[in-house]
């Protein structure tokens, strides 16, 4: 159970104001985030449960392979910018 000083340690430790009238409702919130987390941490996974179903998504996960590609040069003759066999980029740097 979270307590009113509870928050207000989370808040100076966040350097974080609180008016004494907020302290009620976020010790409400603070209890019910804390009771959610509590929910999820303590859920049991099914370890017999196959999870090729997720979100209606069958077989989502496939092996990766090696496909023909385009030639490099075909690929760079189109640009303007091309050094040691790779497109060039102007660098950017934001200053501030």
């Amino acid at each position: 159970m979270i307590t009113h000083e509870d928050i207000l340690k989370i808040a100076k430790l966040a350097k974080l104001s609180v008016k004494e009238t907020e302290i009620e409702q976020l010790t409400k919130d603070m209890s019910e985030i804390i009771k959610f987390a509590d929910t999820i941490n303590t859920a049991v996974e099914d370890k017999d449960e196959e999870f090729d179903d997720i979100n209606n998504i069958v077989n989502a996960y496939h092996e990766d392979e090696v496909i023909k590609s385009f030639d490099k040069e075909e690929i760079l003759k189109n640009s303007e910018s091309v050094g040691n066999g790779c497109f060039v980029v102007k660098k950017h740097v934001n200053r501030r």
